[in-house]
């Protein structure tokens, strides 16, 4: 099922001006997703806005605005937990997509604060990321139960690489305050070590986690071992 923000690129369009930049249509869509500078709304205008909205960084680059486009509600059939559970037999937390976009129709699909695929990235996208078991994002890094191992596999562009297991390492850093527009927050930071068997490669990912629901609120994800780095900030949630 899908519930859309209608005229949500229109919005963002309007909120970068970046198209008004170029006239080449390639050099747009470069520009729009990626900004030449920083975008930085105001509290009151996020909260003004009608969308979810988070701020995005593509490594080091200049810091985007985006808007969420559709939810998509995700059948949880046939997933597994760490125990070996099947859906049927002990209860999976909803999976719901969330498509942000930017001027440029980019998108950053993800599900419980992870991106588990993109569209139209210039440096090459994440094709698709799954598993048969829940995602420790899902059931909440913040609660004692919750598995500090989790296993999935990728798929990526550009080439052919083509489900890539991932093994995953969960280790809780430290509890920090955030200053996220002008808003003090309190989070759980924890540490991913991600390790890719096949390829000998080791990265991490950075999680900022809400201590009351378990919510991402800041991640810093890097996609596959030849992609980018991708720094979101949850502005305004989607409900």
């Amino acid at each position: 099922m899908f519930r859309q923000c209608s005229t949500a690129v229109l919005l963002l369009l309007t909120l970068t001006g970046c198209s008004q930049k170029f006239n080449d249509v390639n050099n747009t869509v470069n520009l729009a997703f990626f900004g030449d500078k920083d975008v930085s709304l105001s509290t009151e205008e996020i909260n003004k806005l009608p969308y979810a909205s988070m701020y995005a960084r593509v490594d080091d680059g200049p810091q985007a605005f985006m808007v969420l486009a559709f939810a998509e509600d995700r059948a949880t059939l046939g997933l597994t937990d760490v125990a070996g559970f099947s859906a049927s037999s002990s209860p999976k937390p909803q999976r719901t997509q969330l498509k942000w976009v930017s001027a440029d129709k980019g998108m950053l699909i993800t599900e419980n604060g992870r991106i588990v695929k993109t569209l139209n990235l210039p440096s090459g996208n994440l094709v698709s990321s799954h598993s048969k078991q829940t995602d420790p994002l899902a059931l909440g890094l913040h609660l004692a139960t919750t598995p500090t191992h989790w296993q999935h596999a990728i798929d990526w562009q550009p080439g052919y690489h083509l489900g890539y297991p991932v093994n995953s390492e969960f280790t809780f850093i430290a509890d920090e305050i955030l200053d996220i527009n002008g808003t003090t927050q309190p989070t759980k930071h924890y540490i991913e070590r991600i390790f890719i068997p096949t390829l000998d490669i080791e990265f991490d990912n950075h999680w900022w986690i809400d201590p009351s629901n378990g919510a991402v609120i800041k991640s810093k994800q890097k996609l596959a071992p030849n992609l980018p780095y991708i720094e979101l900030i949850l502005l305004k949630p989607f409900a």
